[in-house]
């Protein structure tokens, strides 16, 4: 991990100190890494994609699936950042994190292991961070996502698709989405009701499902706000959940095997909620205010 330029520290203290309006009510000590500054209009991203791939032989009976998360800026930024999670059937299997400066390309692969048929889920988060000069700091983002079905049965051969394309595809799609939905429906409502969370006041968007509103916000937020609600977002789940789960007694829970964090954007815009849920079911709670 890259250590940022010490004349940069003393602003970069301050802006985590205001945090843009984002509190979050389990806050464990991090390296520095992805912080919210504002929208820079005048970059773009050229690529950002998260892709899923079935190797075609198994290895010790076990499949293997290549993971790849890519972005590119039209133009170099002091520092580049990609984020990743991977779940399978509803559960954290796999990390990814990369950063570097000075540069406007990031490229990581990895590689997951399965033994049964699998929904395959993953998601990123893109990041730069522009210094136009010396105190003034701007940022861009993007957010990509896959979603890969991987049969292995013993009554056909190893497949993978992202949409059926056959009838027995269809089926198969249809009863790894019912598994993994039941799970993560349970998982959800019992820790729902266990913190008192008034959920009708609340939209649900799982965190696989984000870069689907990418560009795309909700309703009531303006493009500025939403772009600025999910950056804040990222930055909590990377301090939060990448780098482990804080409890309440100060212990770090790893992530791997929590299940997909859920989050609960209030119709009022006074903030968001990230339920996360660990390896043992336990729940805990992310606040982010929003000004």
């Amino acid at each position: 991990m890259k250590h940022r330029l010490k004349e940069a520290m003393p602003f970069l203290v301050i802006m985590c100190i205001v945090a843009l309006g984002i509190q979050f009510i389990y806050k464990p000590q991090t390296r520095e890494s992805i912080i919210f500054f504002p929208i820079n209009e005048n970059v773009t991203y050229e690529s950002a994609t998260t892709i899923l791939m079935l190797e075609p032989e198994k290895k010790n009976d076990h499949y293997e699936v290549n993971w790849k998360v890519s972005s590119k800026l039209d133009t170099p930024a002091y520092l580049r950042q990609d984020v990743g999670f991977l779940y399978m059937n509803g559960r954290l299997k796999g990390l990814m994190n990369e950063w570097e400066q000075d540069t406007d390309q990031i490229v990581e692969e990895s590689t997951i292991k399965g033994k049964e048929s699998s929904t395959i889920q993953a998601v990123s988060f893109h990041y730069s961070e522009i210094h136009e000069s010396d105190t003034e700091f701007t940022s861009a983002q993007k957010m990509s996502e896959d979603t890969l079905y991987v049969i292995d049965s013993n009554f056909s051969p190893l497949n993978a698709f992202r949409k059926p394309g056959t009838d027995a595809e269809k089926e198969w799609k249809n009863i790894l989405d019912k598994v993994t939905t039941q799970q993560l429906d349970y998982l959800w409502e019992k820790a729902i009701a266990s913190m008192d969370i008034p959920v009708e006041e609340y939209t649900s968007i799982p965190l696989t499902g984000l870069p689907m509103l990418d560009g795309r916000p909700l309703e009531g937020f303006t493009p500025g706000e939403w772009e600025r609600m999910i950056g804040n977002l990222w930055e909590g789940l990377y301090k939060n959940y990448y780098l482990g789960i804080k409890k309440e007694d100060g212990s770090i829970v790893e992530p791997i095997d929590s299940a997909i964090p859920l989050i609960l954007v209030k119709k009022d815009k006074q903030e968001v909620l990230v339920l996360l849920i660990d390896q043992n079911g336990e729940p805990s709670l992310l606040r982010q205010l929003l000004s």
